[in-house]
């Protein structure tokens, strides 16, 4: 089957590790795109097994397996897995590109693994919602086999760009991005936090509502992210921590919001001011009567 975006005018055959809820949609643009893509269910759930199945990803049972069908292999897991997942195939000759939330030191360390057994390495990092509809969601890719894992994507729901600079370059950007968005929002959580600790809460929304109206609906779809998402997001602060440290730049601050997610429970919350409720107690450890602040969803 042929695809205009595709090297050598062919499909690919390629091993996504893992399809999560961003893995899945991934694997689905690459199988909509006419690419045959593989997984390994060994040791994954049903619920893992179901979105596979959904995007039209074949099961090879083991990642060994995969490692030895696949010519390219995608790892797109947790920031904290990424170094397990490259481990995991070992030995792979073909290309393997990480696009996960990794510091770009940490992405070297992934690269010479791949590198010192013969594969070749592409750097990437994910920046937007999973990508189901054009325009939501970019892949940066660095690193010299870049173009060749951005003609699999061009033309699909997830844009393929490429980063200038290092062969890391993808990783610094995804880091420099997330080190506001979800820094940012890890320390809207903790001020809300301490004006509660401190007894001034009802002064503090009173002021947000004279002069920053938009915050109490940015505290509350922070609260939702963090209570679904944030589990995902300790190892990505900390990630962007070592990656201002190795730049010479402050690190507490990511350090701190890593903590901020750390606290607060994996869980599913009915509503927008349940999940105030939910993340307060857990950051100042205060049981919460229900929160009043207006609802909302938003972007993880």
């Amino acid at each position: 089957m042929s695809h205009s975006g595709m090297t050598n005018d062919r499909a690919s055959v390629i091993g996504l590790l893992h399809p999560g809820e961003m893995g899945a949609a991934v694997g689905r643009c690459l199988t909509r795109a006419g690419h045959r893509v593989l997984w390994a269910s060994e040791g994954r759930g049903p619920d893992t097994a179901a979105r596979a199945r959904d995007a039209g990803i074949t099961d090879v049972r083991t990642a060994r397996k995969l490692a030895t069908e696949a010519e390219i292999i995608l790892s797109v897991c947790p920031p904290h897995a990424a170094l397990d997942i490259a481990w995991a195939v070992h030995g792979f000759s073909g290309l393997y590109v990480d696009a996960n939330a990794i510091a770009p030191g940490t992405s070297r360390e992934v690269a010479q693994l791949i590198t010192d057994s013969g594969g070749r390495y592409v750097d990437g990092g994910i920046i937007g919602p999973p990508p189901v509809t054009p325009g939501t969601t970019r892949l940066y890719l660095s690193g010299a086999d870049a173009p060749r894992v951005q003609a699999l994507f061009t033309g699909t729901p997830l844009e393929p760009r490429l980063a200038s600079g290092s062969g890391t370059a993808a990783s610094a950007v995804k880091m420099a991005y997330a080190s506001w968005t979800k820094g940012s929002s890890a320390l809207l959580l903790a001020a809300r936090a301490l004006a509660q600790a401190e007894g001034v809460e009802h002064d503090l929304l009173a002021e947000w509502a004279t002069s920053l109206p938009q915050l109490p609906d940015q505290v509350t779809r922070a609260a939702r992210a963090a209570v679904t998402k944030g589990w995902r997001w300790v190892g990505e602060m900390e990630e962007i921590a070592q990656t201002m440290a190795s730049a010479g730049l402050p690190d507490g601050f990511h350090q701190a919001a890593a903590e901020v997610y750390r606290r607060c429970p994996r869980t599913a919350v009915p509503s927008g001011p349940a999940a105030v409720g939910v993340v307060l107690t857990a950051l100042t450890g205060v049981e919460q009567a229900e929160q009043s602040d207006a609802g909302g969803t938003g972007r993880g």
